[in-house]
């Protein structure tokens, strides 16, 4: 269980910040890296969650905003062994099977895509479409982390942004309401 007392704690003053396993870092560190743009993919997920939470999508993205706590506590916690235990969160393929399943739900009602398209359609679609964008920010982070990740963990980031862009078309009137790229149509 997680008890904050206080929010600040003088200890990262130094421009370090503590892991799992009470060593410190840099907060510039590639891993620090990964971690705040995981944070960041959250937020973004947030704002998508509230814009859509009427929307029968809202409690995917719920457990998803779930996992990625899950997924920053995983690259804080440094070493090789990837198995979680009691003491030990870490991702587990399990996670990455639930996204890839509700991907291919969503998948089944969507027209096959023709063009790529904008980020944009409805205020929720481009929500989504933005925590994709940093999901794949987040992504490049964790796999230029120089130590070992769990490849649970870098699977699961891998086929969250591509369930937030069959989402975003999903929320997009299964793929109708989606904003087509012209190539070239604005040089002349």
């Amino acid at each position: 269980m997680v008890k904050l007392n206080s929010i600040y704690t003088r200890t990262g003053d130094d421009g370090t910040t503590g892991l799992v396993d009470g060593s410190r870092v840099s907060k510039a560190e590639a891993r620090m890296q990964a971690i705040g743009d995981v944070d960041e993919a959250n937020s973004a997920l947030g704002i998508a969650t509230v814009a859509l939470a009427d929307h029968a999508i809202a409690p995917e993205l719920e457990r998803i905003q779930n996992d990625l706590f899950d997924l920053g506590a995983d690259l804080a916690t440094p070493g090789t062994d990837f198995a979680p235990s009691q003491m030990v969160l870490r991702i587990v393929p399990a996670q990455v099977e639930r996204l890839e399943r509700a991907i291919d739900s969503m998948n089944e009602t969507l027209s096959p895509l023709r063009s790529f398209i904008l980020p944009g359609g409805s205020a929720g679609a481009a929500a989504l479409h933005l925590a994709r964008a940093i999901t794949r920010r987040a992504e490049r982070s964790a796999v230029a982390v120089s130590e070992p990740v769990n490849p649970a963990a870098l699977a699961y980031i891998n086929r969250l942004s591509d369930f937030l862009f069959v989402a975003a078309r999903h929320v997009n009137q299964n793929g109708a309401g989606d904003v087509l790229w012209k190539p070239g149509a604005t040089r002349g």
